[in-house]
């Protein structure tokens, strides 16, 4: 019989550390007070025609959820160092590139991250985001093309840290 391990999670060490506050803010702030919200909802009564009580139950079943997701991703969590020194890019390197869309060109900062930690609005991509798989392993100088929904766009690397 063989057992199966689950996959690791690459994560920054911010990430993780991202990842520990928000699981101790679920299980110390929020949990203790939607388990509140349901105690007093049941209080009210009828709980078949409960709207309160079935909402504060699913606000519950969602936060546990959250809660089993969070330690899942901690239980198998890999913490990647970025030597800071490597001419690749990799996870935890901050690379600037040079965005070619026809003749627009702009010049755009990526923080390559784990899977669990993109936030692509802060310029957080994931290593595993059709960007962040072409993009690893590329050096200054190096040009990539990705396929996007609104077409294919080249990537020039002007810059890895």
């Amino acid at each position: 019989m063989t057992s199966k391990t689950a996959p690791k999670i690459q994560l920054t060490q911010d990430g993780y550390d991202d990842i520990v506050c928000d699981l101790k803010e679920l299980e110390d702030v929020k949990l203790p007070e939607v388990i509140q919200r349901v105690e007093l909802a049941r209080s009210y009564g009828d709980l078949s025609e409960n709207a309160e009580y079935h909402s504060a139950k699913e606000d519950q079943e969602l936060t546990e959820t959250r809660i089993m997701e969070l330690q899942q991703v901690l239980l198998n969590a890999v913490i990647v160092k970025s030597s800071g020194k490597s001419a690749n890019i990799g996870i935890g390197c901050t690379a600037t590139v040079s965005i070619k869309r026809g003749k627009t060109v702009k010049k755009q900062v990526f923080i390559i991250v784990g899977e669990f930690e993109a936030d692509p609005n802060a310029g957080k991509i994931s290593s595993a985001s059709p960007i962040g798989i072409a993009l690893t392993g590329k050096k200054k100088g190096d040009v990539v093309k990705v396929e996007t929904p609104a077409g294919e766009v080249e990537y020039t690397v002007v810059e890895v840290k």
